[in-house]
Parts: C-alpha cells; sequence; structure tokens
C-alpha cells in the first residue's frame, strides 16, 4: 500500500504568472515540505468561502455535491492527491456508505473544495510529494514571520484590505454584505464581515 502524507491549507493568493488563478498552498501536517497546487478562480472561491464560513445565496456547485451525498447518506472518507502527471495533479474522492465504498476520480482543487465542505482529511501519495513538494527550512520559517509582522495579510486565505471599511456605519455595512453575497463577490463579504464581527 502507498506511503500518504496528511496535509492542511496553509495560504491562498492570486497567481501573478497566470492571470485569473490561484496558488493554493498545502504543508504536512507532520513536517516542512510545502505543496503549491495552481487551481482556477471558482475553484479558489469555493475553497475562500468555506473556510471563511460564508454562506452564498445560492447553493455552488461544491455545496450541491455535499447536499446529494447528505442525501443519499455518502461520507468522504478523505481526498487524497493520486499522482502527477507532466506537471497536472490528479486526485480521487474517497466515498463510502454503510453498503459500500467507491473511489472517484477529481481535480485536487474540486476535491479539496469538497473535503473543507466534510471535514474530510487530506492526503498526498508521497510519491507525488517527493516530485512536487518544496522543502520549507528553519531559515524560511523565519523569513515569512517577518513578512507577516510586515504584513499581516500574507498568510490569510483572504486578504484583509481595511481602511474604507471603517468609516462606514454598521447598516451600511450590512446593506454592503448583502450586496456583495447578491453580487457572489465573497472577498469583499469576507472583509465586510470581518469589520462587522469586529464591533459586535
Amino acid at each position: 500500500m502507498e506511503k500518504l502524507v496528511e496535509l492542511e491549507i496553509l495560504g491562498l493568493s492570486s497567481n501573478h504568472s497566470q492571470s485569473g488563478s490561484f496558488t493554493l498552498v498545502m504543508g504536512e501536517v507532520v513536517g516542512s515540505r510545502r505543496l503549491p497546487i495552481v487551481i482556477g478562480m471558482f475553484e479558489a472561491q469555493a475553497i475562500a468561502i468555506e473556510i471563511e464560513k460564508i454562506i452564498p445565496n445560492r447553493p455552488m456547485t461544491h455545496d450541491l455535491f455535499r447536499s446529494f451525498a447528505d442525501s443519499f447518506k455518502f461520507e468522504i472518507g478523505k481526498i487524497v492527491i493520486s499522482d502527477m502527471k507532466e506537471g497536472v495533479f490528479y486526485a480521487k474522492i474517497h466515498c463510502k456508505s454503510s453498503s459500500t465504498e467507491v473511489e472517484i476520480d477529481s481535480r485536487p482543487s474540486d476535491a479539496i473544495a469538497i473535503a473543507v465542505r466534510f471535514s474530510a482529511p487530506i492526503f498526498c501519495a508521497e510519491k507525488v510529494m517527493s516530485e512536487a513538494a518544496i522543502e520549507f527550512t528553519e531559515e524560511d520559517k523565519k523569513q515569512e514571520s517577518k513578512k507577516e509582522d510586515k504584513s499581516s495579510n500574507s498568510s490569510k486565505v483572504i486578504p484583509k484590505k481595511e481602511g474604507a471599511l471603517k468609516d462606514f456605519s454598521l447598516d451600511k455595512l450590512n446593506q454592503l454584505l448583502d450586496k456583495a453575497i447578491n453580487n457572489e463577490d465573497y472577498e469583499k463579504a469576507a472583509r465586510i464581515r470581518d469589520e462587522i464581527n469586529k464591533r459586535n
């Protein structure tokens, strides 16, 4: 049986080299390696709104998957990033019910968006980690913590652009929050929600 390494989500940031894409950084739960995966904007948004616990006014595709699985009494046992070919990652969603267990092929970005909705553990095959992960040294950790001191946004899943929001009343912020959710601008909604939470 192949060795699996458990991962956690460390951060999500826009990818400057590819317009409209994001880099999802996964880190070993036990260990110092990091696995960066380039994902699309829709999947990045799906992961971010679940982590930030924002409820969209309409269910997104991954929420639909959760409702579908719940309705048919399926659970997500785990997500496995199982392979990498020519720079493309492959994943499997391990689903189980009382009577059966199945593996479903998936893109890692979709699998991870589903994993966060089910609080399912995320694993990566050791062979993929050996090939694609980056070793994160103590020196790297020191440099990152210095960057975080200068800019507290750097490790957040969604950057918190404050300033203008501080000037609005609570009623106005609630109106802006409703508008952002209706427009499906979840990044903005997360910042507004954080500003509201500060005042409560």
